[in-house]
């Protein structure tokens, strides 16, 4: 089991038995160690883990912090730990205190799920008051892994984390500022974005309408971004599925009449059957081309038309059709127009797989033949 493996496996058993961990010292035996252990160490070897180090503070004497891993018989990297729904920021400057006593290199301060790595950048020996490194070990994504492996004993290198460490906090703070204006652009933002676009002062006036206008550009800037990310990585899938599987199409032209079925065509069908991908499985996904049209079909079923292609002439189109089975064209410049017809396709095949059944009405009951007198 690689390291990933072994942190989703932790992930996975925090998020089960979390609510029965109910102390301080449950949170490390269930949590921490386990942790301590997936990075290499021998929790239960004092010459690479002591756990209660001692680290007097000035005239207290007998200080002790949770843990400290040793090398060559110093503690490199002090770890605090608190229990795991503790709110970590009550807690940053007893750590601060314990690094300074100890002369250690690393301090970490975690409630068993999220873990906060701190050092001595700004001035030697004297933790940092922000952390250089953060995650979430029920959240924990792909880069922070790397990140984290690199305090794994088996990669530990002192140079290369201290190198790295710098980069990784001041990324860190500039992402955070980001994301602070993204939701509320501070002034001295807007203001200098509305004298670079707008032609006249910048007015108390001017400054209230950018701001709104600014919020609303990044919005739109990053809703482009994430659309032109799925596009490409959808064409890219349609791609290798259209040379992999080019001889699994078989098109079903009408009786009697020579059709050819386009690259265009195809491309849509590949895109169209991708973009599906988590409605329905691709298998049941078919084309039948015709002289006018170049249709999609659900389980190769005519009754069931998931859409229409039109792209052989002037103008492209793309049709859907409702729950009456009226077909609506759509004008198109590009097969990436198609994503904004996905939804309806979508819709299509779920009312085909899932048929509204007409309601029986009451039989009606027919009047009694009067007696003949």
């Amino acid at each position: 089991m690689d390291f990933k493996d072994q942190l989703k496996q932790l992930s996975d058993r925090i998020t089960k038995i979390k609510d029965q961990v109910a102390t301080e010292e449950a949170t490390k035996n269930a949590f921490i160690m386990p942790m301590l252990q997936n990075l290499g160490y021998d929790v239960f070897n004092p010459l690479e883990i002591v756990p209660e180090f001692v680290a007097d503070i000035g005239t207290k004497k007998g200080e002790k912090i949770d843990y400290a891993i040793m090398n060559d018989g110093k503690p490199l990297i002090l770890i605090e730990c608190k229990h795991w729904n503790k709110n970590l920021n009550l807690h940053e400057g007893q750590l601060l205190r314990y690094f300074q006593a100890a002369n250690a290199r690393f301090g970490i301060l975690t409630n068993g799920i999220k873990y906060r790595f701190y050092t001595d950048l700004d001035k030697a020996n004297i933790m940092d008051e922000k952390p250089f490194f953060e995650f979430d070990l029920l959240n924990i994504k792909d880069n922070e892994i790397e990140e984290l492996k690199k305090f794994h004993k088996s990669y530990f290198n002192l140079d290369s984390i201290v190198n790295t460490a710098s980069d990784l906090k001041y990324t860190n703070e500039i992402k955070t500022i980001i994301q602070n204006e993204i939701m509320n652009p501070s002034e001295w933002l807007v203001r200098g974005i509305a004298k670079i676009v707008y032609p006249s002062v910048v007015t108390a006036k001017v400054l209230e309408q950018f701001t709104a206008l600014t919020k609303k550009s990044f919005s739109q800037v990053i809703n482009d971004m994430i659309t032109d990310r799925l596009t490409t990585a959808l064409q890219q899938e349609t791609a290798k599925e259209q040379s992999q599987e080019q001889s699994e199409i078989v098109t079903t032209p009408e009786p009697g009449i020579n059709i050819t079925t386009t690259a265009q065509e195809l491309e849509g069908f590949y895109t169209i059957r991708a973009a599906l991908r988590n409605t329905v499985s691709k298998n049941r996904i078919t084309d039948r081309d015709s002289q006018t049209y170049f249709a999609i079909l659900l389980d190769d079923n005519n009754r069931k038309t998931i859409c229409r292609l039109y792209l052989n002439g002037n103008k492209k189109f793309v049709s859907t059709f409702d729950e009456n089975k009226k077909e609506s064209k759509h004008e198109i410049t590009s097969i990436n127009d198609i994503f904004q017809y996905i939804d309806i396709m979508s819709a299509s095949i779920q009312r085909y797989d899932n048929p509204v059944k007409p309601v029986k009405s009451e039989t009606a009951i027919e009047p009694e033949t009067p007696p003949i007198i």
